[in-house]
């Protein structure tokens, strides 16, 4: 007697852990969420992660090297277009530019002289003409000897070359003056490359030398980046990049920020990364945050086109068994997979051709549940 009470015992505790399983594990683990599939509109979109970055970084430097002064720009800072960046010590570049001017004020004087001088020849040749001219009258009527004759003809000729040497001189002068000039320009134009101004108006995103440095020929100083130029240059996955177009909406998302920006496609790559299959796809921001960090990550959510008045599936119900992608129906109490015709995927919903679903029971898989398969029994809610 002992005994079967005992094994009675026993049995009951058995029995009760195995109630308590069933209701407690194995209807949980076999209970699923059923919804339906919908009809409405859906909104493809694609998304990629990538990198903020420039389409251009205009690289400032010297032409000629020296020591950098007046160097107080700094990372971040705006800076116009053509306002001082910094200057190169020049060396005795002003004094020969001063020496050759004040060359050039001498050449002026000496051309203003000869002016004169030409002048006052020019009235003494007048003079001796007018004297020569009598005195041929008187030779021919034999009043006057040759050699008088010839004294004032010599006399005449002396002024007339006195002009013609003056000119000569002026001509020489203006010559030495036009080079003097071209001087003075070539050293303006090069003591101009010493005075470092911005090509263009930007943000300094990278500052590489300190004042008072002595730099080479064309070694960097900073680097400018302009806000029109700044985009995210994101990542696609090549078998769905086909689908992006220039002009498309754009939503972007920093890794420094929970703000989305709007934005375009402005640029796609013609060529795919051999190795990891993608896509570079260029967004350009509307409005471009202030302030931003080249190379911080970004993700975008690219506009692909909008379906209107589809059947659609919540992406979470969506599986895949056997290679095929498709949901799983609720037929009685039992599932069975059913394959689907898919249009086109979205973050919450995916888009199919299938209207023979509208009425069936959809069950949601959950990996914290059984693993659903053909045939097996579930409860749901």
């Amino acid at each position: 007697m002992k005994v079967f009470f005992k094994y009675l015992f026993y049995l009951s505790i058995i029995s009760i852990l195995g109630f308590l399983f069933y209701k407690k594990i194995y209807i949980p683990k076999h209970t699923f969420e059923i919804i339906k599939a919908t009809k409405g509109d859906i909104e493809i979109k694609i998304d990629g992660i990538g990198n903020i970055g420039a389409k251009n970084i205009y690289k400032i430097g010297s032409i000629y090297g020296g020591k950098i002064e007046n160097f107080k720009i700094e990372e971040g800072e705006f800076l116009n277009k053509n306002s001082l960046i910094a200057t190169i010590d020049s060396i005795d570049l002003v004094d020969k530019i001063d020496a050759e001017k004040a060359l050039k004020e001498k050449i002026l004087a000496d051309i203003n002289s000869l002016k004169i001088d030409k002048k006052s020849a020019e009235v003494n040749y007048e003079y001796q003409n007018e004297l020569f001219k009598r005195n041929r009258k008187l030779y021919k009527l034999n009043s006057i000897s040759n050699l008088d004759y010839q004294k004032y003809l010599t006399l005449k000729e002396s002024a007339k070359l006195k002009i013609e040497s003056i000119d000569t001189h002026i001509l020489s002068l203006k010559a030495q003056l036009k080079e003097v000039v071209a001087n003075i320009n070539g050293l303006e134009k090069r003591l101009s490359y010493y005075k470092i101004e911005a090509p263009i108006s930007g943000y300094v995103t990278k500052r590489l030398v300190t004042n008072y440095q002595i730099v080479i020929p064309n070694q960097t100083l900073i680097e400018i980046v302009n806000p029109k130029d700044v985009w995210v240059r994101a990542f696609i996955d090549t078998r769905i990049s086909g689908e992006v177009k220039l002009g498309d909406r754009a939503v972007i998302k920093l890794r420094s920020s929970k703000k989305r920006y709007r934005g375009r496609v402005v640029n796609i790559k013609p060529i795919n990364n051999p190795i990891t299959y993608e896509r570079e796809i260029d967004i350009a921001f509307e409005k471009l945050p202030i302030p931003f960090y080249l190379e911080e990550q970004a993700k975008v959510k690219i506009d692909i086109s909008k379906i209107k008045n589809i059947i659609k599936i919540p992406t979470k119900a969506l599986s895949i068994n056997n290679q095929q992608e498709g949901i799983w129906i609720l037929r009685g109490k039992k599932v069975k997979f059913k394959p689907l015709n898919i249009i086109a995927y979205e973050d919450r919903f995916i888009a199919v051709k299938n209207r023979d679903i509208l009425n069936e029971k959809i069950v949601i898989p959950n990996p914290k549940k059984k693993a659903l398969k053909n045939g097996m029994k579930i409860y749901y809610d």
